[in-house]
């Protein structure tokens, strides 16, 4: 049953205007889903990229701070939530 909603989740994430992938990774950096330009094999730098950002801010309104990589083939976006890392692909 999770796993239809997160099928529709990542689905849906793609028919965002301006998407080009979408990725779900749960805390050891195993893909849980992804789809378009994101795949698989990035879960783990996007898990490890979450935890650094999160131990280099230490806010305590924000433990989980949104990661941004900006280049000229669009930017991908990286926020845990939970147990689960989230990253977007989206075009600059």
């Amino acid at each position: 049953m999770m796993e239809s909603v997160l099928e529709q989740h990542l689905e849906d994430t793609m028919k965002s205007p301006g998407t080009l992938g979408v990725l779900c990774t749960d805390q050891q950096g195993l893909s849980l889903g992804c789809r378009g330009s994101l795949s698989d094999e990035h879960g783990g730098a996007v898990s490890v990229l979450s935890k650094q950002a999160a131990s280099l801010t230490r806010d305590p309104t924000d433990p989980t701070p949104t990661v941004c990589l900006e280049s000229d083939s669009g930017n991908i976006l990286i926020r845990t939530h939970g147990t689960i890392t989230v990253a977007v692909h989206k075009m600059s």
